[in-house]
């Protein structure tokens, strides 16, 4: 799929996501900056709805915005099936806390999609210093 193509449809995804009932609904202010042939880039600022007890990006939002963006970057990637799958293992590692404020740039890969699973990574990094908050991996089943 083009960049272009790709831009087009990640923008009508999180388009769709922001006018979610459902649980994705938390990544409705994302704005998305690139993608396309098995990538999705997005940015979003920390607000106070993302925030833990502590101050900081709840990891359990992370958790999700691995697991969801990541499944948007599949989807840009030509592959034998157009089925997002379902997810069998998602493994999250937090680095550094982010601020109420702070933006964030989200990068997610499809590493390999074949027939029946795909394989993808996700990075989050501060915009200002590009410094790491957590990156994780996801192995999706997609042979439904």
């Amino acid at each position: 799929m083009s960049a272009k193509k790709g831009i087009e449809l990640l923008k009508s995804v999180f388009e769709e996501v922001a006018k979610s009932k459902g649980f994705s609904n938390c990544l409705r202010n994302f704005r998305v900056t690139g993608g396309g042939d098995g990538s999705c880039v997005a940015e979003f600022t920390v607000a106070e709805e993302h925030l833990n007890p502590a101050g900081g990006l709840h990891g359990g939002l992370i958790a999700t915005i691995i697991d969801n963006v990541s499944t948007y970057a599949l989807m840009t990637k030509e592959r034998p099936t157009e089925a997002t799958g379902a997810t069998v293992d998602l493994h999250v590692s937090y680095m550094k806390a982010a601020r109420l404020g702070d933006e964030v740039i989200v990068d997610a890969k499809a590493i390999r999609a074949g027939k029946l699973l795909a394989y993808l990574e996700c990075e989050l990094r501060h915009k200002k210093d590009g410094s790491l908050i957590a990156k994780g991996t996801q192995t999706k089943y997609v042979g439904v």
